[in-house]
């Protein structure tokens, strides 16, 4: 299987490459040169395996290079019972008859990104072993909270690989600040940046970019990578979950094989719904995604519009993984929908960095149409939505999550007008699988206010993050806290290092190059 640029300016490489590579030359992201397709007895095999060994059947049909066993060595070491506290890693949630969550916080961060990247670090070892590479490995990363814990635990004190990752100050939760800031190993860095997260993805990304820059750090035996989205090593192993998810209801009984389904994903670069896409393409009988934003609505007005437009005002939210406004990943599908007009993709991208906005025009308009319902909830609906689902079901959702359960209702009800209908993939979806992307301790502040009715006095004033995990643990019928978010006052900060935004590219290098010496 080779490897391809959206932008088309780049040579085609191998698996290996791109996953070393992170985003290629010309500035484009790497597709693979065909996408794979399977049948409906490919998925009736995948109901009765376990996790590693969905993975390593989607991983085989993506890699080209590798041999089975060290596919299955690599699944092996990404999904294991020291990573994972549930045996079935990604485990499927019935709420009811019609919805389940497929909850992905069960790893070593407590959020969706471990899935991903469990697997690259060994996946990214094993390529710089098959091509020869004999440069040090920088993985340069901005997060928007859950990518850079979840990219920092995956590759601490890998040999040969060094981790930077960039956060915004004023962004993140504060369980997720002191998850970053407290990391141990001797490889890894942190710097917050004193901006949004756009700012620090573009920063990140103009240091790819930079000629200059790369020069410098190949004079000191470093390639950059990056961990993440943009490189197809975080992106693929997402495609899994989704069948996953869909093999899991079978044997559950809740559907039948070839039955189509709806997901609701919850997304702000959207890496995790491409996934989904890429699962559908390949043959997953998949209706509609139903994408959800927060006030950060820029995918919800696109999918409306055909118009993609950042020049908005940044709203910081009690969903900050989705506090977005350049989503990076759309470009991918683009590229895809547009019948992989790389021309195109270069005119979109273009307009995007000079004027902060495109149109991709009505064919490709309605194809997305076709495929995605958009929507969107404001701070009030979220929390109203992880009241509703409390009440309703006993259980307890994180801030991401609630957006797509109010999305969902938003989808409902435009259903019940007319205005939407499940075609896209062959018939009408009855089932619904919505993707839970974090542990609610995880933002636990937002999540305990929400079901306590937002009444900061009915719990004695307000309790700041970190105080609200315990409150949320002793919630009627909440889960335990999970191991990653306990005690996180009581280890020590370990990372000081805070930058302007115009400072990035300064602060990287300088801090790459040390880290490697």
């Amino acid at each position: 299987m080779q490897y391809l640029s959206t932008r088309g300016k780049s040579p085609k490489i191998s698996f290996e490459e791109a996953i070393i590579k992170g985003i290629a030359d010309d500035g484009g992201l790497y597709v693979p040169e065909r996408v794979p397709k399977i049948d409906l007895q490919y998925i009736q095999n995948l109901a009765g395996m376990a996790y590693t060994d969905v993975s390593s059947e989607i991983t085989k049909l993506f890699s080209g290079g590798l041999s089975e066993r060290e596919i299955r060595e690599c699944a092996g070491l990404a999904y294991n019972e020291r990573s994972f506290s549930s045996p079935d890693v990604t485990p499927l949630c019935k709420l009811d008859d019609r919805l389940s969550v497929l909850e992905l916080f069960h790893g070593p961060t407590s959020a969706f990104k471990d899935v991903a990247l469990q697997l690259l670090p060994p996946l990214l070892s094993l390529s710089l072993r098959k091509t020869g590479v004999k440069e040090s490995i920088a993985i340069l990363v901005a997060t928007s909270g859950d990518t850079g814990k979840a990219a920092l635990e995956g590759f601490r004190d890998v040999p040969g690989i060094s981790i930077l990752v960039f956060y915004p100050k004023d962004g993140v939760s504060e369980a997720q600040k002191l998850q970053m800031i407290t990391q141990e190993g001797k490889n890894v860095s942190v710097a917050s940046v004193d901006g949004n997260f756009d700012d620090a993805q573009t920063g990140v990304k103009a240091i790819f970019a930079d000629e200059g820059a790369n020069n410098l750090l190949r004079g000191h035996n470093i390639l950059l990578s990056s961990a993440n989205s943009i490189n197809w090593g975080r992106l693929m192993p997402q495609i899994t979950y989704y069948f996953r998810a869909y093999s899991s209801l079978i044997k559950n009984g809740e559907i039948a094989n070839g039955e189509p389904i709806n997901f609701i994903v919850p997304t702000g670069n959207f890496g995790n719904i491409l996934a989904g896409w890429y699962a559908r393409e390949m043959g997953l009988p998949v209706s509609r995604f139903i994408c959800a934003s927060n006030s950060n609505k820029v995918l919800a007005d696109f999918i409306k519009t055909g118009i993609y437009d950042r020049n908005r005002d940044f709203v910081v939210t009690m969903s900050p993984a989705m506090d977005i406004l350049i989503s990076s990943n759309l470009e991918r599908l683009l590229f895809e929908l547009s019948g992989r007009d790389a021309a195109c993709v270069n005119g979109w991208m273009a307009g995007l960095s000079a004027n902060g906005w495109y149109d991709v025009g009505e064919d490709v308009h309605k194809k997305i149409k076709g495929l995605f319902f958009g929507g969107f909830a404001s701070e009030s609906q979220t929390a109203a939505a992880i009241k509703a689902v409390y009440d309703k079901y006993n259980y307890l959702m994180d801030t991401h999550t609630a957006v797509g359960m109010h999305v969902l209702s938003d989808y409902d009800e435009a259903a019940a007008k007319g205005a939407v209908s499940d075609n896209a993939g062959g018939g009408r979806a009855e089932k619904m699988v919505i993707v839970a992307t974090a542990s609610p301790y995880k933002f636990a502040k937002d999540v305990y206010l929400a079901v306590c009715g937002q009444d900061a006095d009915a719990v004695g004033g307000t309790p700041d993050d970190i105080e609200c995990i315990e409150l949320l643990s002793m919630v009627k019928g909440a889960p335990p806290v999970p191991a990653p978010l306990r005690n996180l006052r009581e280890k020590p900060v370990l990372h000081h290092t805070g930058v302007e935004k115009s400072q990035i590219k300064t602060t990287a290098l300088n801090m790459l190059i040390e880290l490697v010496k």
